[in-house]
């Protein structure tokens, strides 16, 4: 095995790695919408007027947030079986980061929500909408603008987290990169440009967050 970099060998695995980060961004995007529908069902329903429920979710929130993410793949794909709830490791690995960043986002909502004034309820009240109308029309548009950057940061959080798959055989990108130097017992090339496609695809998404997070801003009207 050699330390010196191998071009022919860079551009021959290149078209490997590049498949291999589009399963990786089908992953992420997969797990960030479980987290986004599940993030906010958690976050209204702390916000209940059944104390028990309210304790139970918030209590499955800190447990969630409280235990490595490694730990819930490997829960849900090994331990899963043995409740008879048998997944692929697709399956698995969606459900585990949707479920690992739907609590961090359900914390993002509810700061959102508590950004809500109190006057916006009683203007609900006095118009007497339902709370589904209320959260609908009212509360979760208000909500929203807020929390975008926090929802954007966890976006790219769980782009980053995608190659803990690996473990449990997804064939994401860091997997494929670990098969290629297996096979050619050569991990400079594919751990690098690994390196460099996260890279080139985390810090324009980044940016692109904060140019929309403005504008949504400048278009409500916010600071």
């Amino acid at each position: 095995m050699g330390f010196h970099w191998k071009w022919d060998f860079t551009w021959e695995i290149l078209p490997r790695l590049l498949e291999a980060t589009l399963n990786t961004l089908i992953a992420a995007g997969a797990g960030y919408a479980i987290a986004i529908v599940l993030g906010l069902v958690l976050a209204l329903a702390q916000r209940t007027p059944y104390r028990a429920l309210t304790f139970v979710v918030r209590e499955f929130v800190e447990f969630i947030r409280s235990t490595p993410l490694i730990l819930q793949i490997f829960f849900v794909f090994y331990v899963g079986p043995q409740f008879g709830v048998r997944m692929s490791p697709w399956t698995s690995g969606m459900i585990a980061i949707g479920l690992h960043y739907s609590a961090y986002l359900s914390e993002v909502y509810r700061g959102g929500l508590n950004s809500v004034g109190k006057g916006q309820w009683e203007a609900c009240t006095a118009l007497n909408m339902s709370t589904r109308q209320a959260y609908t029309r009212i509360i979760i548009p208000q909500a929203v603008p807020p929390a975008l950057a926090g929802m954007g940061n966890y976006l790219v959080g769980i782009f980053k987290d995608t190659p803990m798959l690996s473990v449990i055989g997804v064939a994401e990108l860091m997997h494929t990169a670990n098969a290629i130097g297996s096979e050619s017992y050569r991990f400079l090339e594919p751990y690098t440009l690994v390196g460099v496609i996260f890279l080139a695809i985390s810090l324009p998404a980044a940016g692109f967050i904060r140019v929309f997070e403005t504008y949504v801003r400048r278009k409500l009207g916010l600071k």
